[in-house]
């Protein structure tokens, strides 16, 4: 049983993005969004570089039936939205063996299966133009770009209709313990405003406007 997944599947995305700036770690994968905003995702990663097709062209990878459930797929192909990496095909089997969604840093295609299966992908656009032929697979399990954001197989992916946080797995423990507190904090104060204190007031007591301030 992985405990911090756990951690993290209790968390909004706002907590660990404040918890994230407290800290000094840019984890916002900044640009890319759900395709519902009922979508939510979390688990660990695995990584694919994509690069342009050399000649002759190379493969947009055969990686899907040897991932584990709960994994995270998440796939650098540089931000392009004018060929795609994800379609029905990898939705189908994605769903079947229970992968726990897709992030993409670029275009997916095939939209309405993702939303009539309720799989979750998380993409910088999408688009009907292949990727086939126009790019290719450079290395798995690697280092990737997400939204500006670095991303290492195995980090925490946490991912709910605001968008996409990657947790390091170095700082993991440190993030989601600072998340956890902000998430707290933030319930007291909703909790006071609902007895009836004033906002300014309440915020004032538990120390919001420095619940994400660096130290």
């Amino acid at each position: 049983m992985d405990t911090n997944i756990q951690r993290a599947s209790k968390l909004d995305t706002t907590s660990l993005s404040d918890a994230l700036d407290r800290l000094g770690i840019a984890g916002q994968c900044l640009g890319i969004k759900p395709l519902d905003h009922r979508f939510r995702l979390t688990g660990r990663a695995f990584t694919i570089l994509y690069g342009p097709a050399s000649t002759p062209p190379g493969t947009v990878g055969d990686y899907i039936d040897d991932l584990e459930p709960d994994t995270v797929v998440v796939l650098d192909n540089g931000g392009r939205e004018n060929a795609t990496v994800w379609g029905d095909i990898l939705t189908t089997v994605a769903h079947k063996r229970g992968i726990a969604g897709t992030v993409i840093d670029g275009a997916c295609r095939d939209v309405h299966l993702s939303l009539s299966l309720g799989y979750p992908i998380f993409s910088r656009s999408y688009s009907m133009r292949t990727g086939k032929d126009r790019i290719q697979v450079e290395a798995t399990n690697c280092t990737v770009n997400i939204g500006d954001a670095r991303v290492d197989a195995g980090d925490i992916m946490r991912g709910d209709a605001d968008g996409v946080i990657v947790i390091p797995k170095a700082h993991e423990n440190d993030v989601l313990t600072v998340a956890e507190e902000i998430d707290r904090v933030e319930g007291q104060i909703l909790g006071a405003v609902r007895e009836g204190s004033r906002l300014v007031e309440a915020r004032k007591q538990f120390g919001y406007h420095k619940l994400q301030t660096k130290r």
